[in-house]
């Protein structure tokens, strides 16, 4: 089993900045790709920034948002800039794995919440 822990939502003025960390851990051989994803009250889940080898970002958060990680490639960050209310949601960390089973999988955070408003 693999699982994902998140931490660093919280509540933040509009222009601030935020930094969530995704920790992997489990019967990993290697993770293949990492991303997050939000989910606001009434709107559709969507894929804020991910990294696979090559990084992309949700245009609405291009030039704000950087995702990262670490030596171990078993933490994924993503650092928040210059906020805006419309970035309030759940923010989930998922996952591409190769299992030490040798099987592949997606796995998701708990979600962590990230409310942006003054």
């Amino acid at each position: 089993q693999v699982q994902l822990v998140e931490s660093g939502g919280g509540l933040v003025q509009p222009g601030g900045s935020l930094r969530l960390s995704c920790a992997a851990s489990g019967s990993i051989s290697r993770i293949n790709a990492m991303g997050w994803y939000r989910q606001a009250p009434g709107k559709q889940r969507e894929l804020v920034a991910s990294d696979g080898g090559n990084t992309n970002y949700a245009d609405s958060v291009k030039g704000r948002f950087t995702i990262f990680r670490d030596n171990a490639k078993r933490t994924v960050y993503l650092q928040m800039i210059s906020l805006k209310p419309e970035d309030t949601a759940v923010y989930y960390c998922n996952a591409l794995v190769t299992t030490t089973r040798g099987l592949p999988g997606t796995y998701w955070g708990q979600g962590t919440q990230v409310t942006v408003s003054s």
